[in-house]
């Protein structure tokens, strides 16, 4: 049997891109107890100390392998449970009990990374190295203008690679047909042209000559961050607000496995009609979203992982196209860089 060989772009797009942040799951996910996650190629172990700040190292003890979150929290500390070895949540070990002094003590041998808790979501920046101090995470206003933008988190998982899900949302057509009976998209033509209009940190995908009536766009930016957004008109009841946001942001959990996040957002100021719609999305309208997002995931789980090899492109298309190439291009820059350095 001839092996198969993996593009190495294909290979680095697959478990996601370096020096970036990426969401990794609720930040109710973390109590009082190490969490393992596996996320971006890696398994990672996270915890709180006393103070309920968070940390996170990859899960594998540097002295035999063993998986540091079954250990004990020890502050910012974790111990692993084979053999007592302590690691800091800057990767550096500080005690090893069954050999002290040995070489192992003060060597920094366990990848560490930086973590952050916004808009109700866990995020990791992915570092391809250690680094003292990550970029700020730059996330949209309509997820932190808390005085002007009021959100849900809704968190799932798809079998299936997450460019998959990037596809998806990149194609607004959709809509009219896969979620033709919700009654936020069954309005609008069943046809229409696509142009891409660029933007400071990334671009839109539109159709042309219609707006404010279906899924009619999709914003995909790049602020550190990749992230996604789109806007759904809204009858009027479903309450105040005026058009329905979405701001997405997806990581791989392996190759067969997605983290899908979905900000679900309304613009309204602090006070009753935000009230109104909170309770009226809690109420009512959240178990109508997760219905036409089931609709999305039981598509894509359904398609072959190399449905992509086997395409026949439009016009409507023309966004995912963009979105790849530049994705494919990020890949190419980053191992040019990798290249050079080992050079």
């Amino acid at each position: 049997m001839i092996p198969i060989v993996q593009d190495p772009v294909d290979q680095l797009l697959e478990i996601g891109l370096k020096d970036l942040w990426y969401p990794i799951c609720p930040s109710s996910f973390i109590k009082e107890r190490p969490v393992s996650l596996r996320r971006l190629g890696r398994k990672l172990a996270f915890w709180r100390d006393q103070a309920g700040t968070l940390h996170a190292l990859e899960d594998r003890c540097p002295h035999r392998g063993a998986p540091l979150s079954q250990g004990v929290i020890l502050g910012d500390r974790l111990s692993c449970p084979y053999h007592g070895v302590e690691v800091r949540c800057d990767g550096v070990v500080t005690r090893v009990p069954g050999s002290p002094g040995c070489k192992l003590e003060g060597a920094h041998a366990t990848f560490n990374f930086h973590v952050t808790e916004r808009a109700g979501a866990v995020w990791l920046y992915n570092s391809r190295e250690p680094v003292e101090t990550p970029p700020p995470l730059v996330l949209p206003e309509q997820l932190t203008d808390d005085e002007t933008y009021s959100h849900f988190l809704c968190y799932t998982e798809w079998k299936g690679d997450y460019r998959y899900v990037l596809d998806n949302v990149m194609d607004p057509m959709h809509g009219t047909y896969l979620h033709k009976q919700s009654h936020s998209m069954a309005e609008g033509d069943a046809t229409a042209k696509f142009g891409v209009r660029p933007t400071d940190t990334g671009f839109v995908f539109e159709k042309e000559g219609q707006r404010n009536v279906n899924f009619d766009w999709t914003e995909w930016a790049d602020t550190g961050v990749h992230w996604m957004r789109l806007e759904i008109p809204y009858p009027k009841t479903g309450g105040p607000g005026g058009n329905f946001g979405i701001v997405g942001s997806y990581t791989p959990i392996s190759t067969t496995l997605s983290a899908v996040f979905h900000w679900r957002v309304r613009k309204l100021p602090k006070g009753w009609q935000r009230d109104t719609w909170r309770f009226l999305y809690k109420n009512r309208l959240e178990a109508r979203h997760w219905h036409v997002l089931e609709q999305d995931r039981v598509l894509i789980e359904d398609m072959e992982p190399d449905a992509n090899q086997h395409e026949n492109l439009y016009q409507h298309d023309l966004g995912i196209v963009r979105l790849r190439r530049h994705l494919k291009g990020l890949a190419q820059q980053q191992l040019a860089a990798l290249e050079k350095k080992a050079a």
